[in-house]
């Protein structure tokens, strides 16, 4: 700052850098000399112009734009708030920030590099050369004195001189009739007359005079200096004046010749060529204006056109031309005041087309749905619904599905109360007078009538469904198609903006190139032309109704015309009933939209379906208020079982998506049937078992052809008896797989029992889970009871047996073994008809299998339990005498004599060896035990003789009995082994 107020505004010569600066105009090298505020001083200063008498402080006049030791200042706190000192600082911060505050460092920013000496490398080496030169240069070459020293004398002094003038006078603005100013530079205090101050009064005005042309002089000393100074230049100005107005007037000559020449040219080149424009440009216009009233004409005949389609129901060609018509308006016929209210009109109208299309979308779905349900499954009027649904989309009111769904739900119930009707009409039982509800009406019929009446709503229900779905796919090609024409539309918007480079190139060649100022299109013959210009004109020339027009020009309002009447371009396309329709581009309808409509109509489809089950199942339960459903016999529920199931999977061949309503009541009324079915099965064997005398039973030929049927790897009920079954005697034993079974009554009933639960699972697999638990409880009921019966004597009192014989235990061990074997078979059965997530389910058949093995096990102990007790009782009185055979073995054989022939036709021959084996291990026991107590040994004498003759009278009576000659007895066991 210093330096720049110090340094002087003339280069001095001795400076080195001279050389390198600019020469300054001199108009602008030197600033304007400004004085003193004080107008009229008191005294003078002196002589200031010459250096000498100047003192050594700095003056204010002189020095007031230099930096002088004036300017040198600072505020008192700067002064005393040191930075040097390091104890103050710290008091200073840390008095309000705390102690740590100073020691804080600040860590270095990641984001900016640590800047070295290195990185200036690169600058100093390339800087260092050019910086030598310039030394170099700088010492070979002499500064030269660009300005004269008596001239800057000159010019120092005449700025000293100005300097003396007040700056009053300076200003631009100074005017001596403002009163400030006459007051500023004529003080009153110089012309008062007041008494004894006359002479000083006038010796001031006349100082005041003499200073004033005192300044006077110096300005026209100066302004005489500076003319004289710029003489050269006022003499140069006034001589280049002449040859001014020379070049002027010569310039005028020329000019006033160039217009004679062009008025000339005019005349003859131009004014007849432009008369032929503004004669074309006049066709132009009328033909414009003809054209313009042609359209007007056309527009004026929308509305009754409009109302012709809408008698003959073309709402689609109605709205296209409204839309056409509204376009018209908006751009072509913009601001024709006799069609000012024709938009507003035609807006209402597009409303009143909105309304008559939904109103006769209503009338149609009514029509198509209320139709006499017969075989024809075929659409209603399709070209009607197609035009209606184009309709409705190109307006966009994408909810009218809603109302053929609201349609759907009246016919339904219109389907049902017909059919009641119908039937009801047709049983003379049934009084329509005295019962007036039709519900109640309807509860009076019997099963077969009541199934017939259920068919027959099902069948109506089926074509009801096959209609919708006809109806509902017809509007969903259209909305497919009119998704696939804005995909197509899409593409070719695509391939136009890819051709768009080379297309644009050609427009602008075709449009703005001239060939010897002539239009292109003159220069050229249309075979010249370039493709896409060709393209253009030859659809100019052959449109229909458009009249020959001599240029380009002339038929742009016809193809302004056609332009906008084509936007709305339309496409081809086919239903697949084979209905032809045309598709307008201004469907203004999303992808988005157009799919969630789609996938809506298709929802509907499964909505009908849904209504036609609901409506079935409150028929249903109409009719189970009253117990109905409950009392049917098992034949009449796989019958409505199976209707119900043939209708359910109708119903989703069609739909294409399960109901769950039909299906549920089916399910529940399945569930409660289970439960009657299972009790009544339950209650009929609980009987059986109570009157059962366990007595072996004749087997009827019909339980034989039922077991025969089953051993053939099919479980089902036998069918009618005929004459030549009827005639077949009934057999001792059931043959199975070629195994005698002597059954009671019990367990062959039990047996076709078993099959009905295995034929209801066939017939109606939705109850399967439900069979297999109550079947399951139905055999575990069997084996317990028959065990309270049997083996726990329960038959005495029930049935009043004197006692439960070895036959009787026998024959119940065979029973149970006969249903074992049934056991897998009817496993494999509800295996094959279960879900791989259910076949934990089939851990109960084995668990009733091995508590049946355990019946067994029990049985077979309690024949041998009934010959131990024998041997202890006969044995314990044994004596070793004569005569031989003793009473005591001879009562031994006999009871087992009579333990064989009870047994040995209801159990199996290696049933009855290993029973024996047992029963004889058991003998062999008590035996040895008395022979011990006798002190009987095997020493060969007359006691050991007379057993040993006992003994072989036992084994031989033994194996005398059928099915035990080669029973190995091993009868060494009885006597003691010597150690």
């Amino acid at each position: 700052m210093a330096s720049s107020h110090s340094s002087s505004p003339v280069p001095q010569s001795n400076s080195s850098d001279t050389f390198f600066k600019k020469e300054m105009d001199a108009t602008k090298r030197f600033r304007p000399v400004q004085s003193l505020p004080d107008v009229c001083p008191k005294e003078p200063t002196g002589n200031t112009g010459d250096p000498s008498n100047l003192c050594d402080s700095p003056s204010l006049v002189v020095d007031q734009h230099r930096w002088t030791i004036y300017h040198s200042k600072v505020n008192l706190p700067a002064a005393l708030n040191d930075p040097r000192l390091a104890k103050r600082e710290s008091d200073f911060f840390t008095k309000t920030w705390g102690v740590d505050f100073v020691d804080t460092e600040v860590t270095p920013s990641f984001y900016l590099p640590q800047i070295t000496k290195e990185h200036f490398a690169l600058y100093q080496k390339e800087i260092t050369p050019r910086e030598k030169v310039h030394e170099r240069c700088k010492n070979t070459c002499t500064p030269k004195d660009t300005f004269d020293r008596t001239l800057l004398h000159t010019h120092d002094k005449s700025r000293t001189d100005l300097e003396q003038v007040p700056k009053i006078f300076m200003k631009p603005d100074f005017v001596l009739e403002d009163s400030l100013t006459f007051n500023a530079v004529l003080p009153w205090s110089h012309f008062s007359t007041a008494g004894g101050k006359g002479n000083r009064d006038a010796a001031s005005s006349k100082l005041l005079q003499e200073k004033l042309s005192h300044y006077l002089d110096i300005v026209e000393v100066n302004i005489a200096h500076q003319i004289s100074l710029r003489s050269e230049a006022f003499f140069h100005a006034m001589t280049s004046q002449h040859e001014l107005q020379d070049y002027l007037r010569k310039t005028s000559q020329a000019v006033k010749l160039l217009r004679e020449k062009i008025s000339k040219i005019d005349k003859v080149m131009c004014e007849g060529s432009l008369r032929v424009l503004r004669l074309s440009l006049t066709r132009n216009n009328c033909i414009k204006a003809y054209n313009k009233l042609k359209l007007m004409a056309t527009v004026h005949q929308t509305q009754p056109t409009v109302q012709l389609l809408l008698s003959t129901s073309e709402f689609v060609g109605a709205l296209d031309l409204i839309a056409t018509t509204q376009e018209v308006l908006q751009q072509e016929l913009q601001g024709i005041h006799s069609f000012r209210h024709l938009g507003s009109q035609l807006c209402e109208l597009e409303k009143l087309i909105d309304k008559m299309m939904i109103a006769e979308f209503s009338t149609y779905a009514r029509n198509d749905l209320n139709r006499p349900l017969e075989d024809d499954c075929q659409i209603l009027e399709e070209e009607r619904l197609v035009s209606l649904v184009f309709g409705l989309l190109k307006q966009r009111k994408l909810n009218f599905y809603e109302i053929y769904g609201d349609e759907m739900i009246i016919t339904a119930k219109n389907i049902i109360k017909q059919c009641v009707v119908n039937t009801v009409s047709q049983i003379e039982e049934i009084d329509t007078e005295v019962v007036v509800k039709l519900a109640d009406q309807m509860r009076m019929m019997n099963f077969p009538h009541w199934f017939d009446l259920l068919k027959n709503i099902f069948s109506k229900f089926t074509i009801f469904l096959k209609r919708i779905k006809a109806t509902l796919n017809t509007i969903r090609s259209v909305v497919f198609l009119v998704l696939d024409k804005n995909q197509k539309t899409r593409d070719l918007e695509d391939t136009l903006q890819k051709n768009s480079a080379k297309d644009s190139t050609v427009d602008t060649e075709v449009a703005y190139l001239t060939h010897e100022g002539m239009f292109i299109s003159d220069a050229f013959s249309e075979g010249d032309l370039p493709p896409v210009a060709a393209d253009t004109t030859s659809q100019r020339n052959t449109s229909p109704n458009s009249e020959p027009c001599s240029s380009d020009s002339v038929s742009e309002p016809e193809c302004t015309t056609d332009s906008s009447s084509s936007k709305e371009q339309t496409s081809s396309s086919v239903t697949p009933g084979g209905v032809e329709m045309m598709i307008s581009d201004d469907m203004k309808l999303t992808d988005l939209e157009l799919v969630r409509l789609a996938n809506n109509i298709q929802e509907l489809l499964y909505n009908a379906s849904d209504i036609c089950h609901d409506r079935s199942v409150k028929f249903l339960m109409a009719r189970a208020k009253d117990g109905f459903l409950e009392k049917l016999n098992s034949t009449e529920f796989v019958a409505l079982s199976r209707l119900m199931e043939g209708f359910i999977l109708d119903t989703e061949q069609i739909c294409g998506r399960k109901s769950m309503s039909l299906r549920g009541a089916l399910q529940s009324q399945a569930n409660r049937f289970v439960n009657r079915f299972h009790e009544e099965r339950k209650t009929k064997l609980s009987l059986l078992l109570d009157n059962e005398r366990w007595k072996q039973a004749e087997v009827p030929a019909e339980f034989q052809d039922l077991v025969d049927s089953v051993s053939d790897g099919r479980i089902s009920l036998p069918e009618k008896k005929t004459s030549a079954t009827e005639e077949r005697k009934p057999t001792e034993f059931l043959i199975v797989e070629g195994q005698k079974y002597a059954t009671v009554g019990t367990v062959l009933l039990l047996i076709r029992i078993i099959l009905e639960y295995c034929q209801c699972v066939d017939n109606i697999p939705s109850i399967t889970t439900d069979m297999l638990t109550r079947l399951s409880d139905l055999l575990k009921y069997f084996n317990s009871r028959s065990c309270q019966l049997v083996l726990g004597a329960g038959a005495l009192q029930v049935v009043g047996l004197k006692t439960i014989t070895t036959k009787n235990l026998a024959l119940s061990s065979r029973c149970l073994q006969l249903i074992v074997h049934y056991i897998p078979i009817i496993r494999a059965h509800f295996e094959a008809r279960l879900q791989p997530k259910q076949f934990s389910m089939l851990r109960h058949f084995d668990h009733i299998t091995k508590d049946y093995h355990d019946h067994i096990a029990e049985i077979s102990a309690k024949l041998v339990a009934i010959m131990d007790s024998l041997f202890d009782k006969l044995l314990s009185k044994y004596e070793v005498k004569a005569p031989v055979p003793s009473a005591c073995f001879r009562n031994i054989c006999k009871q087992m004599a009579k333990m064989h022939e009870a047994i040995y036709d209801l159990l199996p021959e290696e049933q009855t060896q290993m029973l024996f084996l047992r029963i004889n291990a058991s003998y062999k026991l008590h035996l040895k035990r008395q022979l011990a107590h006798l002190n009987v040994v095997n020493d060969g004498g007359p006691l050991n003789g007379l057993v040993t003759s006992d003994v072989a009278f036992y084994t031989g009576n033994l194996q005398a009995l059928k099915g035990l000659n080669n029973l190995d007895l091993n009868m060494a066991e009885i006597w003691e082994q010597k150690r």
